[in-house]
């Protein structure tokens, strides 16, 4: 409209956890007075997943959504289409508004080209002569809640795997792999705590390789089948040095496996997605191409482990994800505002990114 100079949605953060009351304002400057029946304020949690697949040889696009919050409050004015329509006055305008997020475990906010889940303000200017001007507001849910400290993920796993290696039907020494992952739990930041015992008593040398893998499952319900997706992304990898044969090698991961930012575990509270991540321990030997594994799942959570008593707790910061797993450095078009590239040899300008999920993580002590 060419009377409102100013329209803008700011909120009193950027993200939020499960439970916490957002507040905010919506913010209106006018250079003339004119009639507004209602400001209304909409607050929205849904997810959403879309893709093509081909069915009966035809190209179809297939798309389901899921809301978790739907919230509406007025914030001036009434939707009663009777009666007077009341005069704004021209000037600066703040109109405060809150919503109390539910206390129920809110899936994290998360950007992928298949599917993501979005929390947002959405507000409506209704101006009954003229098309009403809308603004949304997109912010970061930190969730759901994990902490490592559950006793559920403060035991240890521990795994054993064993070849006989085999000479003409004779066989010869064992080669063993022993592994033991401190906790089950750990958040961004953190190092994984896993110990690796090898005892190569085989004629071949053997290597360690260790590999945290992420999964990310979407799921579209269309009747008794439904549709599915699965993309699996490499979180990051170890390769350890040589065992040679009849020698043993201890092995302790200290801060080798350090975790980088990435969305937390989540199965179990969005129909549509569910991520998860697999630890894989491989005993690789170097002419046989066989090897030792075993899997330990690992989850992400969102609270970090604390040391009991301890007078300091861990620096929490909020950062944007890997761009190696799902869910990183995606961004949504219409969250990218810059100039469109036409083809000439001219670059198009650097573009603006208007929004994208964070996620926690630990700041490694500087000692």
């Amino acid at each position: 409209m060419d009377y409102i100079r100013e329209f803008d949605i700011r909120l009193d953060r950027e993200m939020y956890y499960a439970g916490e009351t957002i507040v905010g304002h919506v913010l209106l400057d006018t250079i003339e007075n004119f009639k507004l029946r209602a400001v209304r304020v909409v607050l929205r949690g849904k997810a959403h997943a879309e893709w093509k697949v081909v069915l009966s040889g035809d190209r179809r696009t297939v798309k389901d959504d899921q809301y978790f919050i739907d919230d509406r409050a007025i914030i001036w004015g009434s939707d009663k289409p009777e009666g007077n329509v009341p005069i704004l006055p021209r000037g600066h305008h703040q109109f405060p508004f809150k919503f109390q997020l539910p206390e129920s475990s809110l899936p994290c906010s998360f950007e992928s080209k298949p599917g993501f889940i979005r929390y947002y303000i959405k507000v409506t200017v209704d101006i009954p002569y003229a098309s009403p001007p809308q603004g949304m507001k997109y912010f970061t849910i930190i969730g759901p809640h994990i902490d490592c400290m559950d006793e559920q993920y403060l035991k240890p796993m521990v795994g054993q795997d064993k070849r006989p290696t085999c000479c003409l039907c004779c066989q010869k020494g064992a080669v063993m792999l022993s592994t033991q992952l401190e906790r089950s739990a750990y958040c961004s930041g953190e190092s994984l705590k896993l110990r690796a015992s090898v005892e190569n008593q085989g004629e071949e040398k053997v290597r360690l390789k260790v590999r945290l893998m992420q999964y990310v499952e979407y799921f579209i319900d269309r009747g008794m089948l439904g549709v599915t997706k699965e993309l699996q992304h490499l979180v990051l990898e170890y390769r350890g040095e040589e065992v040679g044969p009849h020698s043993h090698r201890n092995w302790d991961s200290g801060g080798t496996l350090r975790l980088p930012v990435m969305p937390p575990s989540l199965v179990g509270v969005c129909r549509l997605l569910q991520i998860y991540y697999v630890l894989k321990v491989n005993l690789e030997f170097e002419r046989s191409g066989d090897d030792l594994q075993m899997h330990f799942p690992v989850t992400i959570a969102t609270v970090p482990f604390r040391i009991p008593n301890s007078p300091t707790q861990p620096n929490i910061q909020y950062e944007v994800a890997s761009e190696h797993v799902e869910g990183g450095t995606y961004i949504g078009p219409e969250f990218l505002l810059g100039q469109v590239y036409d083809g000439s040899t001219n670059l198009p300008q650097e573009t603006v990114v208007l929004y994208r999920p964070v996620y926690v993580a630990v700041v490694p002590n500087k000692e």
